[in-house]
């Protein structure tokens, strides 16, 4: 991972061992340094602010020349360190933890464009919390692409969970609100909401993910990146942060990308924190970033001693690898490039086993509960309706619900009257 930026780095602080510090010989170096860090899809604003740092290192102490190399590596060591220790620490686990003990869902939204491994890194944390012991429902608020809502179906009943779905054309906010219901009535610990692939140039679509998030005010709005896209995504993770003000991001196919210049340029820009990296096919690969580990990786270890690390609490391994590779969908229309994940268990399989194991399911397979959902079959526009005419307040309870549920159908059958 990260080898152009590492030999970026590791270039500039050789070159600066073999000249004289003399300001004209800095700046040529530097320049140089610029080319490398572009080239390695390092934000603009990041190289400036390296190289004016850098320089004034470089000018105000006195270091001799066999200390030159060590001196400018610690030098970019220490202002990445200090890039990442801007941003605030999210512990995942621990919020989600926080809120289950006061009988409160916690809710994630999930942004990014189409093609980025969105729904995958959806499923992945899916994934993460089941295997620490929290339930989850996830919410398909993409109605306009088609095949998303069987795509996400699929993962769902890979890994037994309840899918909140509506058909396509839907108000997206409206099936976020459905899944926050269903968490509240169920006594579900975490939401999960898919929100449309749009690009960050189309107004009317991120004006619609802003109304998603103020409908259902998420405790956690994650942006996921392609780290392959570099600049790119970098652009897209600016847009973003100006329309919905992300609190994170995680950035899919890290363990391909050569360059690596996209983690540190996002959280220059948007100063939110990297979260995760997916470095893999499989549900459990998602690693929890961590900044000395990151910039070990480019440096080497000796010259990261004394910077904090951002700890992250990270999922539990799973010892056991029990679900498969997700079904793929060819209802999709616009080719996205989302990795699929790879069966993990059944590699004795024939070829022909596993072709019918990849043929697409449309059914939804309901979780393994002892109740089921009492709005079952009640339309939202009719929930609403009723809520809006006789006060009804969001059900806390399955008892409830069950009795709200009950009172609407009954409303439903006298023809829908609009007063008592």
């Amino acid at each position: 991972m990260f080898e152009k930026l590492r030999n970026a780095f590791a270039n500039t602080a050789k070159s600066f061992s073999e000249k004289e510090l003399k300001e004209k010989d800095i700046n040529e170096i530097l320049s140089e340094l610029e080319i490398s860090l572009l080239e390695s899809d390092v934000a603009v604003e990041v190289v400036d602010s390296l190289k004016s740092e850098l320089k004034d290192n470089l000018l105000g102490n006195k270091v001799e020349r066999k200390q030159i190399e060590d001196f400018v590596k610690q030098s970019l060591v220490n202002y990445i360190s200090k890039l990442f220790d801007t941003t605030h620490k999210i512990d995942l686990i621990s919020n989600v933890s926080s809120k289950k003990s006061r009988g409160e869902p916690y809710l994630i939204l999930f942004v990014g464009i189409n093609g980025t491994g969105k729904t995958t890194t959806l499923a992945k944390i899916a994934y993460m919390l089941q295997q620490n012991n929290f339930s989850v429902v996830v919410a398909a608020a993409d109605t306009y692409r088609a095949g998303a809502i069987e795509q996400l179906r699929e993962h769902t009943n890979k890994l037994k969970i309840k899918l909140i779905s509506q058909n396509y054309g839907s108000d997206p906010a409206a099936v976020a609100r459905d899944a926050v219901l269903y968490a509240k009535s169920h006594k579900v610990d975490c939401v999960l909401v898919d929100s449309a692939g749009r690009m960050q140039t189309s107004k009317n679509l991120m004006d619609q993910i802003s109304k998603i998030s103020k409908v259902v005010n998420p405790d956690l709005k994650i942006f996921v990146g392609d780290s392959l896209a570099g600049n790119d995504m970098v652009s897209q993770a600016r847009e973003f942060y100006q329309h919905v003000k992300f609190d994170g991001a995680i950035l899919t196919k890290s363990d391909a990308d050569a360059r690596g210049g996209s983690a540190i340029s996002i959280v220059k820009v948007t100063s939110a924190p990297i979260l995760y990296f997916g470095v893999g096919q499989n549900y459990e690969d998602l690693k929890p970033f961590e900044k000395e580990s990151f910039i070990e990786n480019i440096f080497g270890e000796h010259l990261t001693k004394g910077t904090k690390t951002l700890e992250q609490t990270p999922p539990a391994k799973p010892t056991i690898k029990e679900y498969a590779d997700p079904l793929k969908v060819t209802q999709q229309v616009d080719n996205t490039r989302e990795q699929k994940l790879q069966p993990s268990t059944q590699v004795s399989k024939t070829h022909v086993e596993i072709e019918k194991e990849l043929k697409p399911k449309i059914e939804c397979v309901e979780p393994s509960e002892s109740s089921s959902d009492p709005f079952e079959g009640i339309q939202t526009k009719d929930i609403e309706k009723y809520a809006e005419l006789y006060g009804v307040p969001t059900p806390d309870d399955d008892q409830s619900a069950r009795a709200m549920a009950t009172k609407i159908k009954k409303w439903i059958s006298d023809g829908r009257p609009s007063s008592t």
